[in-house]
């Protein structure tokens, strides 16, 4: 029964193969060009065999199957074969909804929402998304057990944030905070909490990883999206941070900080903080400190459009465009010094923007070869989800084609090296989608 209410599911979707939930015991791909996340060009003809969850044999020569035993082949025909994309800053129970719709709607539509975007975030090939803030516990859980379909999330659970920090949505009347009063409506739904003393801070931290979160993000100074945090504004004190870093790595995991200037950077830095969110008003002192103390930058290329999500003329549409105008300084930044770099997209209250999300990773070619900015979504982008350590969900090697890796993977009508511009078309590009060894989408 629950197979076929899966399928039901699946179908209803618009997903292009129905069986993903009753799955042969092995599936072949033959003839296949590999591009493995990590190289900068192509295999010749290969054959990969999947058992299970993972990629058992990989060779140039015919891999025999036993067809009776019910091995699925997939005649490759020469296409390309690559890891599942991935996705560093995403927040899945944000894409769809407006800003009023999250502080008032009920729960139950926000996570139907949710659901629907995460099968259609799939079907775009993102395997894998860090999910840096939101309450994602619930829509990972129904994803893992297949009820539907959807990537692997690396939950943060609620973003923390300080009171007028980025996080904050309250309306004046809500203040002032009483200690014990009720929780406003973005703490009741665990999009954000607010902590305003490092002992507020553990607390907040260790009910994120209580829940199962798998790195833990706090706001380190203002953002763009909260009405009331400037973009100037440094938040969390050097001990709060520290507090925060404490408690994420007694659990054996790092805390990552939204930050855009060079204050709230250095400061997160100096508390221990393994990876900073954006950066993208940054200067060349900051990147140097970032590269020299081999922190991770996960940073987005933002489409203009991506202003539209706020009312014209707004204070939020304002600084939009403020840390917009800070993108190339931030990729030029981090090519020059050679920092980490990982790559996101940050897609909030913009359902029109999300199905662009391929089309954002083939923007990196401004800065990087598409060789280099496949590599940053696939290899790289999974060396950042490892840093989570015994906290990480799914162990396993992920953002590789090599043996013994988990099997996320893309048949790709065509090379994504010589093209990066398939991956802007997934629903005609993409043939074969699979995640952990399953069969999302067959369209061969």
């Amino acid at each position: 029964m629950f197979a076929r209410a899966a399928a039901v599911l699946i179908a209803a979707l618009g997903l292009a193969d129905t069986s993903a939930f009753a799955q042969p015991s092995a599936i072949l791909f033959e003839n296949v060009r590999i591009f493995d996340g990590k190289s900068s060009a192509l295999s010749g003809g290969m054959n990969v065999l999947v058992r299970g969850n993972t990629i058992d044999r990989i060779s140039k020569d015919p891999i025999p199957v036993d067809r009776s035993a019910g091995t699925r082949i997939i005649a490759g025909g020469g296409r390309t074969l690559m890891p599942g994309l991935s996705d560093m800053h995403w927040h899945a129970m944000f894409v769809r909804p407006t800003v009023a719709t999250l502080l008032t709607a009920d729960v139950g539509y926000l996570n139907l929402l949710a659901g629907a975007e995460a099968a259609d975030t799939l079907m775009r090939g993102f395997t894998t998304v860090r999910d840096v803030g939101g309450p994602a516990f619930g829509l990972k859980r129904a994803i893992d057990e297949g009820v539907i379909p959807g990537p692997r999330i690396y939950p943060s659970g609620a973003i923390i944030s300080v009171t007028s920090g980025h996080g904050d949505f309250r309306q004046p009347f809500e203040v002032p905070r009483v200690l014990g009063s009720p929780q406003s409506r973005g703490e009741q739904v665990g999009a954000a909490m607010i902590a305003d003393s490092p002992d507020e801070v553990r607390l907040r931290v260790r009910e994120q990883l209580l829940q199962g979160a798998s790195q833990i993000k706090l706001t380190a100074g203002g953002g763009v999206a909260s009405p009331r945090s400037p973009l100037d504004a440094t938040t969390f004190t050097e001990a709060e941070l520290r507090a925060a870093v404490e408690a994420a790595e007694n659990w054996g995991t790092y805390v990552t900080v939204h930050a855009y200037t060079p204050e709230s950077i250095r400061r997160a830095i100096a508390a221990g903080v393994k990876c900073i969110e954006h950066g993208h008003l940054m200067d060349d002192e900051t990147a140097k400190l970032i590269a020299d103390k081999g922190i991770w930058l996960s940073t987005q290329a933002f489409p203009d459009e991506l202003a539209n999500a706020f009312p014209p003329g707004s204070l939020e549409a304002l600084k939009a465009r403020v840390v917009f105008a800070g993108t190339d300084k931030t990729f030029t930044l981090a090519k020059k010094y050679g920092i980490k770099t990982a790559f996101g997209t940050d897609i909030l209250f913009s359902p029109q923007l999300a199905p662009r999300q391929g089309e954002l990773l083939a923007k990196l070619v401004r800065w990087y070869t598409p060789a280099e900015t496949l590599i940053m979504a696939t290899a790289t982008n999974a060396q950042l989800l490892a840093l989570s350590g015994e906290r990480n969900p799914y162990p396993g090697k992920l953002g590789v084609i090599e043996q013994g890796a988990l099997a996320d993977l893309l048949l790709v009508d065509g090379d994504p090296i010589a093209n990066i511009k398939l991956i802007e078309e997934p629903a005609k590009n993409f043939v074969v989608i699979m995640k952990d060894g399953k069969i999302f989408k067959n369209a061969l």
